[in-house]
């Protein structure tokens, strides 16, 4: 070590020497923390909203007419085999699974359901399993409408994690969605839509 780096690192020494002991924090990596006094399906919908997503709560037998409104004008809806046959009222539904990105880009909106919701992130887990078709199908359009069930909202991350290990999804490549695709320039300006979706609709069923 030279003369001048060992003087200056002394003066630090010597400087610190005197400083206040930092009690320690304790913390485990990956703890639940859960939602405190605060419902976790309101919580959900709060922090949703607060991406700038729209959402709204039906019960589970108007979920289809709640689809069918948020859809209203669309022509071109593309979704799984599975939102179909849960919903087949809702919309002229088109197949996705055949077409390629830059059709998947002239459609008018995406439906799927969902696997997890996080309340305290508005995060919606999303496994490419029945009723979530491929994964372009949720990032290409630009209107995705998401259906997530009460029972599948969760508090936190560490226990949509615990959710997707248990059920054994969790090898699958996931979705993880918090609000509209948006970004920021230099300036702090906010610009949707550049990286998936410019609108995010979630139907909070039950």
């Amino acid at each position: 070590m030279s003369d001048a780096r060992a003087e200056i690192l002394g003066r630090i020494r010597a400087a610190l020497a005197d400083r206040p002991t930092v009690p320690e924090v304790p913390w485990t990596y990956g703890q639940a923390v859960g939602t405190g006094d605060d419902d976790p399906v309101e919580r959900f919908i709060e922090r949703v909203a607060d991406y700038r997503a729209e959402v709204e709560r039906a019960d589970e037998s108007a979920v289809g007419a709640a689809i069918a409104r948020v859809l209203q004008g669309f022509t071109r809806v593309v979704a799984d085999a599975e939102v179909q046959r849960r919903w087949p009222d809702s919309a002229a539904w088109i197949d996705g699974d055949g077409l390629r990105a830059d059709e998947l880009d002239s459609v008018d909106a995406v439906v799927t359901t969902a696997t997890v919701g996080i309340a305290n992130t508005g995060t919606i887990v999303l496994d490419h399993g029945a009723g979530q078709g491929r994964r372009a199908l949720s990032l290409v359009p630009d209107v995705h409408v998401c259906v997530v069930e009460v029972g599948q909202i969760v508090d936190d991350v560490p226990r949509a994690v615990a959710r997707l290990q248990d059920s054994g999804v969790h090898t699958r490549p996931l979705t993880w969605i918090s609000g509209p695709s948006a970004t920021s320039d230099i300036e702090l300006d906010r610009v949707e839509g550049v990286h998936g979706p410019r609108t995010l609709h979630v139907i909070v069923a039950g």
